[in-house]
């Protein structure tokens, strides 16, 4: 099964985190962190602030490693490396997602989170208790 090698970031802000809902693709629908797949020599620092330079436009820092997911789908095998964060610059502009919602740390449960993402809920519950 190919492997797919993403970083996702938990962007914090006011007390609350910010979820994605993804517009596209076989997970349609679906709730998530933004970020996307590392390139070749990339490390998940580098991909995450990246990908969300491109994906909302702001720049992300305060990096702190979170955890780093495996989760098997049907099709393909996702190691998901997740960075709680802050925006250091700049507004989001939505480029890529059907909707975006800043949930409090007590309503994380309140959209239907894709499956590996589920496990960073977990894991970030962790932390936050």
């Amino acid at each position: 099964m190919k492997t797919i090698k993403v970083a996702a970031a938990i962007i914090q802000k006011d007390g609350k985190i910010l979820s994605c809902q993804r517009g596209y693709g076989e997970f349609k629908d679906g709730w998530e962190f933004p970020g996307g797949k590392l390139e070749p020599g990339e490390t998940g620092e580098q991909a995450i602030v990246r990908e969300i330079q491109e994906e909302l436009e702001v720049t992300i820092g305060d990096l702190d490693y979170l955890c780093t997911v495996e989760c098997d789908y049907d099709t393909f095998h996702l190691s998901m490396q997740c960075y709680l964060c802050t925006i250091v610059s700049g507004e989001i502009v939505e480029l890529e997602h059907e909707d975006m919602r800043w949930l409090s740390t007590d309503n994380l449960w309140s959209v239907d989170w894709l499956p590996a993402d589920v496990k960073v809920i977990k894991e970030l519950e962790k932390k936050l208790a």
